[in-house]
């Protein structure tokens, strides 16, 4: 074979039999096809490296729009949130239509939506937060379905991930607070393990709590959760009610910091002058009585690099993407006289 795509034609000829054929066994019919002659097609197929012609498919469709999946693991929470609308927009402005799947960290439901994704005949995958990587791995791989992943995934694979990375944003909020306000008191909010989050992104905390460690010390005391807001609300409370306050939180996912906030001042506390708190994303207007102090991830940069990645229709970035430090009140930066 020349270095040229290889074709549905390339497939019938190696494995010798007619394009219809092969057409069959791609479409599920809608004429049957013997075992034999099914295992030859796929066999040449997987030989060949061959997969669909997007744009053939595209002129079959009206307006000639193309599609692609977006899996995202709790659209609930504003940072998935934030990805899916800027994806969204960035795949339209290229004329491809967003199919989203919500998993809700659901390993079973993130391969059904693979499944339906690719029976739909989507044109490439976008898989946020992956919870069974593995396995949609090879599910994508067998259908012949381009993806890239983003954020960060559960489960090993070989793969690059369109992402921050997390270690350094935990070393920035922990160095702030050290640098700046001498806080060397410092506890942590958030789980990491299987034990301690059942749906959840245990990974990205783990990373933020293994930066924030490496600035503070790891004696860093660490308050689980299971990454809800109640379970945050909880647990501060009990440590406060327990221990004496540390000088800050830093707390492992935004979802978490108004709960942690408001634990704080169920607790009688003050924020900063009692206890500073610190997270992780959010959006970039803050209106609440203080602003809080984060580590942020370039959204729009995030999803126009996978955009491209996956399209194959914009340079690669080879810089990585940089967390970038915001500060608010919360830490104590320009704290209102209020306190």
């Amino acid at each position: 074979m020349s270095g040229k795509r290889p074709t549905l034609a390339d497939v019938a000829h190696r494995a010798g039999t007619s394009t219809a054929v092969v057409s069959y066994v791609l479409n599920n019919g809608p004429r049957p096809v013997s075992e034999l002659l099914r295992v030859k097609v796929i066999r040449a197929i997987d030989e060949l490296n061959y997969r669909p012609d997007g744009r053939a498919r595209a002129l079959r469709r009206p307006r000639r729009w193309q599609q692609i999946g977006l899996l995202v693991p709790d659209l609930t929470l504003p940072l998935f949130g934030e990805f899916v609308g800027r994806i969204e927009v960035e795949a339209r402005a290229r004329h491809h239509l967003t199919l989203i799947g919500n998993t809700g960290y659901d390993p079973e439901r993130e391969l059904e939506f693979v499944t339906a994704f690719a029976e739909v005949g989507v044109d490439g995958l976008l898989v946020v937060g992956a919870v069974n990587a593995p396995h949609t791995a090879n599910l994508c791989r067998r259908e012949r379905i381009p993806v890239v992943w983003m954020h960060n995934i559960r489960g090993a694979i070989e793969t690059d991930i369109i992402g921050v990375d997390h270690v350094h944003a935990g070393e920035l909020i922990a160095r702030h607070l050290l640098d700046i306000h001498d806080c060397r008191d410092v506890a942590f909010v958030g789980g990491v393990t299987a034990g301690d989050v059942r749906h959840g992104d245990r990974e990205t905390v783990q990373q933020r709590f293994e930066g924030v460690a490496s600035v503070v010390g790891h004696s860093l005391p660490h308050i689980r959760t299971d990454l809800t807001p109640a379970g945050a609300y909880g647990a501060v409370a009990e440590y406060l009610h327990g221990s004496a306050p540390p000088q800050a939180f830093v707390v492992g996912t935004y979802g978490q910091t108004a709960a942690t906030i408001r634990a704080i001042a169920d607790a009688g506390l003050r924020i900063p002058g009692d206890i500073r708190v610190v997270g992780f994303d959010g959006a970039a207007a803050d209106y609440g009585r203080l602003r809080l102090t984060t580590v942020q991830q370039p959204v729009d940069v995030l999803a126009r690099e996978a955009l491209g990645r996956l399209l194959g229709d914009s340079p690669r970035a080879d810089d990585g993407f940089v967390p970038t430090l915001r500060v608010g009140e919360t830490c104590g930066c320009a704290a209102s006289p209020t306190g």
